[in-house]
């Protein structure tokens, strides 16, 4: 057997993303992802060999095997079927979980055709149609405390791409170049990163001279609970970068935070712009958001009319956003600051209308 030598080993240096790790050996590639609950544990370990290799090198550490380039996978979410097919690699998705969440073009036609096969939802899927149709890895998003069932059992390494726990907007992009190994793109990845992270500092950069941050809210009531973004979040960052005064940026942490509407208003009554993203077959209006709880038109945002809208069911924010960060960022900018992009053509939010 052909032996690995510690000697060749590199790093690869991942600039802004914080949960993953690419040590690079002669013969093969070690991932290695950080646990992002559980602070100072890893996650995952996995060992990418070519599929080239007539054998597996020796002087490896315990870990998960992947023969790369991966040529039949099972994707359990939307956003990294996009991912793929923004790498070109979509012909190496055999099958999918939760169909109806699918808006890439051809995952889409390969469910119509019978080349992807539709496996159910991700919490329960059809394991048996997993073998049938040859499957050799599943990608899926990892979540606290959370198992895969019966795929557990059958012996396919499950890839766990914990990249939305990611709080830096470009540290979540970067980790195209992890699919890129996995699928033999690495090229494509890299280009496609590197593409990324200079749009978005180049619009950041936009805000660079701003002497006036306006306030900010996001989101609105889910049943008792308001959930507003932490300010170690994604979305604060987001929000700072393009220049708002986010209200609750002073919470601790990434994720979000579960409020009661009084504690939301008290902070929030006179806020400049207010930020909703929504899923639903007709747009929300001022009529229909004051019919859905009355109080909300309490707030200066809504009786000035500065409250801008994002039907996730009419646009492709969640397949675009973690690629593309920028796009969003430069739509932020064009809402709180419009004299910096007064040209800026509007491809997730738009200004809520009165009926």
């Amino acid at each position: 057997m052909p032996k690995a030598s510690d000697v060749e080993a590199v790093v690869d240096s991942m600039r802004y993303a914080h949960g993953i790790t690419i040590t690079r050996h002669a013969d093969y590639t070690v991932v290695e992802l950080r646990d992002p609950w559980n602070e100072g544990r890893m996650l995952q370990r996995y060992l990418l060999v070519p599929r080239s290799a007539a054998a597996l090198p020796e002087g490896m550490p315990e870990g998960t095997l992947v023969r790369t380039p991966l040529r039949r996978m099972v994707v359990y979410t939307s956003v990294h079927c996009a991912l793929l097919d923004e790498l070109g690699a979509t012909e190496s998705i055999a099958g999918v979980c939760e169909s109806r969440y699918v808006h890439v073009e051809p995952v889409l036609r390969g469910l119509q055709d019978g080349s992807v096969a539709d496996l159910g939802e991700a919490t329960s899927p059809d394991v048996e149609g997993m073998i049938r149709i040859g499957t050799e890895a599943i990608l899926a998003s990892p979540f606290q405390n959370a198992g895969y069932g019966p795929a557990e059992k059958i012996g396919l390494p499950i890839i766990e791409c914990a990249d939305y726990m990611e709080a830096d907007p470009l540290g979540r992009a970067e980790w195209i170049r992890f699919l890129g190994l996995l699928t033999g793109r690495e090229t494509t990845a890299d280009s496609l990163f590197r593409a990324t992270e200079a749009e978005y500092l180049r619009v950041r950069a936009l805000t660079d001279g701003i002497t006036r941050r306006p306030t900010l809210i996001v989101g609105k009531k889910f049943g008792a609970a308001w959930h507003v973004p932490n300010g170690e979040s994604y979305m604060a960052r987001l929000y700072r970068d393009a220049g708002a005064d986010y209200l609750f940026h002073d919470r601790p942490g990434s994720g979000s935070t579960p409020l009661t509407f009084e504690a939301v208003i008290d902070r929030a009554l006179h806020a400049d712009i207010w930020l909703i993203q929504y899923n639903a077959d007709t747009p929300m209006t001022y009529a229909s958001l004051s019919a859905e709880y009355a109080p909300y038109a309490r707030f200066d945002a809504f009786a000035g009319r500065r409250i801008y809208g994002c039907n996730t069911h009419d646009s492709h924010y969640y397949e675009e956003v973690p690629l593309h960060p920028d796009r969003l960022l430069a739509e932020l900018i064009a809402i709180i600051h419009p004299e910096l992009l007064p040209d800026h053509r509007f491809r997730y939010f738009a200004p809520l209308r009165e009926k």
